[in-house]
């Protein structure tokens, strides 16, 4: 799939719609490739795109100041990524050899919610389905969708309202999703 952007373009602006999709774990060979931990089974958000931006590191208890600050690029023009058992390993422009790349360990990465691959049929992508409302057969508003969970079998939906539920995303209780309307309808009762 081609990306949504040139990505050589140099006047680069972090997207509004940027969505965070892994981290750089470490660099990976000697030749200035990046090891990459995507927070998808399926990685294609990272393949959709040939530019990633980046943020640092978000400080974390036992972790040195320097670790967290350390500068990182805007972004990193891909050249080539592909899968490597759990994670991505790709080769990028600018970096050119393993001290370079293990400097992003740690850097989050991003890419435009616009250049993510068209999901199927009846397939969402989380980031659409948080902030959506859910209502239920009857009209009543069950609150909103905060997060959501991997249990291994199937998604779960986490609803914050006046009574915080978990709903199984899954067409036994999913009658409906409206990205447009901005609207799950689910099987559910107020006493659930």
């Amino acid at each position: 799939m081609a990306p949504a952007s040139d990505p050589s373009a140099p006047d680069a602006e972090f997207p509004a719609d940027a969505v965070e999709v892994g981290r750089v774990l470490e660099g990976w060979g000697i030749k200035g490739w990046l090891k990459v931990q995507p927070y998808a089974k399926d990685p294609q958000a990272l393949f959709s795109s040939r530019r990633w931006f980046l943020k640092p590191a978000e400080a974390q208890p036992g972790r040195p100041a320097a670790a967290v600050t350390a500068e990182v690029p805007l972004f990193l023009r891909v050249i080539e990524a592909r899968e490597h058992g759990d994670v991505v390993v790709a080769s990028v422009r600018d970096v050119a050899d393993r001290t370079a790349a293990d400097a992003l360990r740690g850097a989050r990465i991003f890419v435009s919610r616009n250049s993510f691959p068209t999901a199927g049929d009846g397939e969402f992508y989380w980031v659409d389905l948080i902030g959506l409302q859910v209502f239920n057969r009857d009209g009543e508003l069950l609150g909103e969708v905060g997060g959501l969970i991997d249990n291994g079998a199937h998604s779960v939906l986490q609803v914050s309202g006046e009574t915080d539920r978990l709903i199984p995303f899954v067409a036994a209780y999913i009658d409906e999703v409206d990205l447009k309307a901005r609207q799950i309808r689910v099987d559910w009762g107020l006493d659930y």
